[in-house]
């Protein structure tokens, strides 16, 4: 009887699996892949992503305007939404659909196996780390550690395939594959680092207990996901929506125009490490906007910086994954991604 229920549970877990993966792939296609594969061709034919987000970057500085950020944000949400969504659902489902057990056998340990296995799983999502926050937040819910949330949330926008194609159409090979090291190095190191110095090394699971969000009862299951779900989304909207507000208000101030030296050079570098830490873009976002830049005469090693830190994290990123990490680990991954953004502006200076 006993190996009879047993059977059962495990055939109820594979089918809940599988719904979540059906549910995944389609909304991965329809908001990812597809528009991609579109935007793809579009990029080798006239080699542009479109216009910038950030009206007349480098061009003039606007200084701080409520207008600029009003605009910003409506544009940015326009960009967004339909993968915010998609990422709401997924990080809600996997919270209810696949036992987390599974979850802590993969991405549980604190090992460099765990966190190539987050990695590998941020590169087919591709999202931009905003709308990768609530699956990470999902994950870790489900019993993830640290290093591997960290290597997933990384690694959507830092080694996104798409965006890799369609920087070498835009911009030229050489930017695709300076990403594609800096970027390995990033998720791995960060992850690992972050991973290491949070407060909780690994999952603690008691004895006896068997963590399975799985049940019989499909009314406790719906009950279970509305509650993951709009949990994701009380923590997540309203700071999503102020902060990009307040950074589309400064952005005159976070991107001034190229001159008096601030296309190249150390300070250069420097400002551009950090305007793209604190920044917010969609996916794929930085390239018009170093395009742009480029176009004015911004150099290698501050194009380096900024092609480096302008994904991989933002204010808002970081701010929408308070839920699950500290404020200590939270700011270690912004210093790490500054720090990495120093690096690739040095490096780039000779090789871009």
């Amino acid at each position: 009887m006993e190996t009879q229920v047993s059977n059962n549970r495990n055939k109820q877990q594979i089918v809940f699996a599988v719904m979540f993966f059906v549910i995944l792939i389609a909304g991965i296609f329809y908001v990812k892949w597809w528009p991609y594969y579109g935007k793809a061709i579009t990029a080798a034919s006239t080699h542009s992503v479109g216009d910038s987000i950030i009206a007349g970057v480098g061009a003039k500085s606007a200084g701080v305007s409520l207008q600029t950020g009003y605009t910003f944000t409506i544009t940015y949400f326009l960009s967004v939404w339909k993968a915010l969504a998609a990422a709401i659902i997924v990080g809600s489902l996997v919270q209810v659909l696949i036992p987390v057990r599974w979850v802590r056998r993969y991405l549980g340990g604190t090992k460099l196996r765990n966190t190539m296995i987050g990695t590998l799983m941020g590169v087919p999502t591709m999202m931009c780390t905003c709308c990768s926050a609530p699956v990470t937040i999902g994950l870790s819910k489900s019993k993830a550690s640290v290093n591997s949330i960290m290597a997933f949330f990384l690694a959507n926008p830092l080694l996104n395939p798409a965006t890799l194609i369609f920087m070498g159409l835009v911009l030229g090979w050489k930017f695709t594959f300076f990403r594609l090291i800096f970027g390995i190095a990033m998720v791995i190191v960060i992850a690992t680092l972050v991973g290491k110095l949070a407060g909780q090394k690994k999952v603690a699971v008691p004895d006896g207990v068997d963590f399975d969000p799985t049940e019989e009862d499909p009314e406790s299951l719906l009950k279970r996901w509305w509650k993951a779900f709009y949990t994701l989304i009380i923590d997540s909207i309203p700071a999503y929506v102020v902060i990009v507000f307040l950074l589309g208000t400064f952005e005159g101030v976070l991107f001034p125009a190229i001159q008096g030296g601030l296309s190249s050079g150390a300070l250069a570098i420097l400002l551009f490490a950090l305007v793209g830490t604190i920044f917010v873009i969609p996916t794929a976002g930085e390239i018009p906007i170093i395009q742009a830049l480029m176009a004015l005469g911004l150099t290698g090693g501050p194009t380096a910086a900024l092609l480096m830190t302008l994904p991989a994290v933002s204010i808002v990123s970081l701010a929408l994954l308070k839920p699950v990490l500290s404020w200590k680990s939270l700011g270690v991954t912004a210093a790490l991604v500054f720090a990495f953004g120093l690096l690739a502006g040095v490096v780039g200076a000779f090789v871009l």
